[in-house]
């Protein structure tokens, strides 16, 4: 059988007149948009056109919720009482689903961003009010959360669909989780690197580690970074490459995993 996979990118990040990413080349190759919520980046009026964009190109909308953090991106960790954030949550994926539902358009998934995601994968109790507020919004929504985490295991153990990513241009430790960005060599920046990392994923079946470590683990999508000078010609590289080694590159929904196959391993 021909092995699916899914391309994802996070998108919809600029913000007023500042602009971030190319998401209009962008969304010709993948398959799946996780769109900027506005607590991170985003603004009613790029979510709308980002929606739009996604539409007209046929990829599947996600919502990209973060921590309250526009001047960090939403890249810093923060506290926030379980009730707080299950309602910012709530709030940042309605207003996504708001638009898309205006455009003719259907919520497909959710990917937390930035710190939220990262510390979610770690922190159990987070990883279940992220999930939470993810089902209590909409039970069908897919969980688009990384391989090895306790997020991928929160929204299996609560009954969501869940699809497990790895990352094409960030390196990852023995332990199978991401180098921290202020590490040296966490994040991958050409194109050949990135095409390189994605192809020894894929014959590993998992993670290799920058040490060369390798975890076997199964996924089914893989993020390219909308946000970097090289973002555009990396995911071009990757797609081609994944084309050519004869993987279907499809939307997100067609590579859906349900909780029951999620194993131990994955997570």
């Amino acid at each position: 059988m021909t092995r699916r996979i899914n391309l994802n990118a996070d998108l919809g990040e600029s913000f007023g007149v500042w602009e971030m990413g190319r998401d209009d080349e962008l969304l010709r190759i993948i398959g799946a948009a996780n769109i900027a919520c506005g607590f991170h980046a985003g603004d009613p009026l790029v979510m709308r056109r980002t929606v739009r964009q996604a539409l007209a190109a046929g990829v599947s909308l996600g919502a990209h919720p973060s921590f309250p953090d526009l001047q960090g991106f939403g890249r810093r960790a923060m506290q926030l009482p379980a009730a707080e954030l299950e309602a910012m949550l709530i709030y940042q994926i309605g207003a996504l689903a708001g638009i898309a539902q205006a455009e003719g358009g259907r919520l497909t998934h959710v990917k937390p961003h930035g710190a939220l995601n990262n510390m979610a994968c770690e922190n159990a109790a987070l990883a279940g009010s992220v999930v939470a507020a993810i089902k209590s919004f909409d039970p069908a929504l897919i969980l688009l959360a990384p391989v090895l985490s306790q997020l991928l295991l929160a929204g299996a153990a609560a009954g969501l669909k869940v699809v497990a990513e790895v990352f094409a241009d960030r390196s990852y430790t023995d332990a199978g989780k991401l180098v921290p960005r202020s590490q040296p060599d966490a994040v991958l920046h050409s194109a050949d690197a990135c095409v390189e990392q994605v192809l020894r994923m894929l014959d590993a079946d998992g993670i290799v580690s920058l040490s060369g470590q390798m975890i076997r683990t199964e996924f089914h999508s893989i993020c390219v970074h909308g946000d970097g000078p090289q973002a555009v010609a990396a995911a071009t590289a990757i797609r081609t490459a994944l084309l050519n080694a004869g993987i279907d590159l499809v939307k997100l929904p067609e590579v859906l995993k349900s909780a029951s196959d999620v194993s131990p391993a994955m997570v």
